[in-house]
């Protein structure tokens, strides 16, 4: 089962249809809309500031979501997907955004809609990465803009992620 944990009297919160994996960990200030999955192993940490999730996001087997006590929240958006083991810590991540597997989002950082983070790149604490790019490498680098394959990608991959929560169901 799930581990579900208030810390100080804050408890995590989640609209309907929701999939939480047996062995994933929610705790504290989080709040997810409709439609999202966290996965096998992911950890989302609202215990030193909050953390909110919008609709139709999912969060990947064994990420990371943290924030910074007293500094910096962490606000993903709709239609976010979080690769796995991905960490994404007090920073911001607006709609349509893909963190590849293994990604670092730091503190304080803007990772703007229809944005792609490549798998292993790490996103600098205060970086904001604009709307419509690829950015890879460490750290990471504004590459190209992204094609309308990677859009086309970046709207279907949230439904995928419900389709397969609705196999767990």
């Amino acid at each position: 089962m799930a581990v579900i944990l208030p810390v100080l009297d804050k408890n995590p919160v989640w609209g309907d249809h929701c999939f939480i994996a047996p062995n994933a960990t929610i705790v504290g200030d989080v709040s997810m809309g409709t439609n999202c999955s966290v996965w096998f192993n992911a950890v989302i940490r609202g215990d030193v500031n909050s953390i909110t999730i919008g609709n139709d996001s999912n969060i990947q087997d064994g990420a990371v979501i943290h924030a910074t006590y007293q500094k910096a929240a962490t606000t993903i958006g709709n239609r976010v997907s979080v690769g796995h083991n991905a960490i994404v810590h007090g920073c911001t991540l607006k709609d349509h955004v893909l963190v590849g597997m293994g990604a670092i989002v730091m503190d304080d950082a803007i990772v703007e809609e229809y944005c792609i983070i490549a798998a292993g790149s790490v996103i600098l604490e205060r970086t904001i990465c604009e709307s419509g790019y690829l950015y890879a490498g460490v750290p990471a680098k504004k590459i190209k803009p992204i094609t309308e394959e990677q859009r086309a990608l970046l709207n279907k991959l949230p439904d995928n992620y419900i389709m397969y929560a609705d196999w767990f169901r």
